[in-house]
Formats: C-alpha cells, sequence, structure tokens
C-alpha cells in the first residue's frame, strides 16, 4: 500500500503540475519510506526527504518544522499527508515559505478542516482529492495499517494544492 492517496500517480501529477524543471532542487517535507523521494529522483529532480521517523535510508532524520537548511534552498516543496500530522499545519506552511527560494513551488496534498490559508503564497490549483482520500483510510483500516493519524477529527477534505511563493516586500506580500 503507497502511504499516500493516490500513490505514484498522485506524485507525477503533482509534479507536472509545479512545471518545476527537471534538475530543480525539491524537498520532500514528512518523506517517510521515501517513495516520492525516489519517484523524483528517477524523474531526474534533485530531490532530498526529511522525517522524524525516516523508514528508509534515503531520508534524512529531523523535524520539518525546524529543518535547520537555509532560506531559499529549495526550487520546490513536496508534502502528502504530513503537515496535519505534525501537529502544527501553520508551522509547516511557513517553514516551507521559508525554505523555497522566490517564485519557488509549494505541491501540497493534506487533510483540511477549513479552507486553506497559505500566507505568503499564490494559489495555482486547489483539487479536491477527498473520495481518493476517503478510500485510502479505508483500506488501511481494513488492513490494520492504520494508526489513530489518519482518523478524521471531523468534518474535513483532503485537498491537493499547488501554490508559488510570493515575494515579501515592505507592505507585505506582492
Amino acid at each position: 500500500m503507497n502511504r499516500h492517496p493516490g500513490g505514484e500517480e498522485h506524485t507525477r501529477h503533482l509534479l507536472e503540475l509545479s512545471a518545476l524543471p527537471k534538475g530543480t532542487k525539491i524537498l520532500d517535507m514528512g518523506a517517510g519510506a521515501g517513495e516520492a523521494l525516489q519517484q523524483m529522483r528517477a524523474a531526474g529532480y534533485d530531490a532530498l526527504g526529511i522525517d522524524l521517523h525516516p523508514r528508509s535510508e534515503a531520508v534524512l532524520k529531523g523535524d520539518f518544522l525546524q529543518t535547520g537548511f537555509p532560506d531559499g534552498s529549495f526550487d520546490g516543496v513536496l508534502s502528502q499527508c504530513a503537515f496535519a500530522l505534525s501537529g502544527n499545519p501553520v508551522g509547516a506552511v511557513r517553514e516551507a515559505r521559508r525554505l523555497l527560494k522566490p517564485g519557488g513551488v509549494l505541491m501540497l496534498s493534506d487533510v483540511f478542516f477549513e479552507d486553506p490559508a497559505l500566507p505568503g503564497f499564490r494559489m495555482l490549483s486547489c483539487e479536491d482529492m477527498t473520495p481518493v482520500w476517503r478510500d485510502y483510510v479505508l483500506e488501511a483500516l481494513w488492513r490494520e495499517d492504520c494508526g489513530e493519524n489518519c482518523l478524521p477529527r471531523g468534518k474535513c477534505r483532503y485537498l491537493s494544492l499547488i501554490a508559488v511563493k510570493e515575494e515579501e516586500n515592505q507592505n507585505g506580500f506582492t
């Protein structure tokens, strides 16, 4: 079972929507076993992955809420099913923005309990993937491969977003 709804096909879809050229540097925040990381590398991206509990030697051990990477280190940030699980999705968005170069792209799919707030980003795409997520959770429950973290806590949607980092000026974001 893939570790995120939509699996490899969805990762490929996010990369296509991002329009990032091959060779660009992408960070997978919440990389887990590194499945998306391997997929990005095979597609020609310079990809790194970070996770609190990596399940692969290819993934760096670390907190994606405070990565330690310098500002503007990446052209793209990918995260699938991780920001909500962090307990601090706002902090995760803030760290992703800090890590992105100007014009960098955030590729995010996750559970949202309200409309997504992405300060400092311009939304390019937002797709509702709730039916795919629902099937994913049901399959995980059936296989007994689902901890309490994948269960919904109230009305929510599973959204797939592409957003571009906006420049900040004296009056706020452009």
